[in-house]
């Protein structure tokens, strides 16, 4: 029997493995399937709003290797299963990568070219609120082209987390003269 190309592998996996995935408690984030001699290696990359342990995976592990067993016609031969959590360097793409990254530093390239370091605030729906050089701005997710969370060996100073805190709460309350916002 020969194997189906690996785009169309994925595509079959996908709504089984993300249900899967989020009746353990968790987020796909990533599926992938590469060909590693004679076996195919299935990496699944999950996350969740409080992270990821060892228990986490080792659960999500046991669930997907019952279900994949129904796909031997899909997968055409033995696979490795590989689950793990994203890196620190995975880029902010979405809304929830945004709120779980919350009062981390972030490197944000924007799509005019503009690049900052700035501390994460709030993720709304459109946006996220931002504190860089001392100013907390609103951040729309489409004039961003690429943001990813700089690592930090101590707790953000206190003040700023305040000041993220408070210009967000005073933009929600209609007011948001202390802030600006990206066009």
């Amino acid at each position: 029997m020969s194997s189906p190309p690996r785009d169309e592998i994925v595509a079959r996996l996908r709504p089984t493995v993300a249900q899967t995935v989020a009746e353990v408690g968790f987020d796909l984030e990533e599926l992938d399937v590469q060909q590693s001699g004679r076996r195919r290696q299935l990496k699944v990359v999950i996350d969740a709003d409080d992270g990821v342990d060892l228990d986490g995976i080792a659960d999500v592990s046991r669930a997907l290797s019952e279900v994949l067993d129904e796909y031997d016609h899909v997968l055409v031969g033995s696979y490795t299963l590989e689950v793990t959590s994203p890196g620190v360097d995975r880029p902010l793409t979405k809304r929830r990568h945004w709120r779980r990254a919350r009062n981390r530093l972030a490197r944000i390239l924007l799509t005019d070219g503009g690049e900052f370091l700035g501390r994460v605030g709030r993720a709304e729906e459109s946006g996220v609120w931002v504190l860089a050089d001392g100013r907390v701005r609103r951040l729309i997710y489409g004039d961003i082209e690429r943001a990813v969370v700089e690592v930090e060996f101590q707790q953000p100073p206190a003040e700023e987390l305040v000041k993220l805190d408070r210009a967000a709460d005073v933009a929600a309350d209609g007011d948001g003269n202390d802030t600006e916002e990206s066009r």
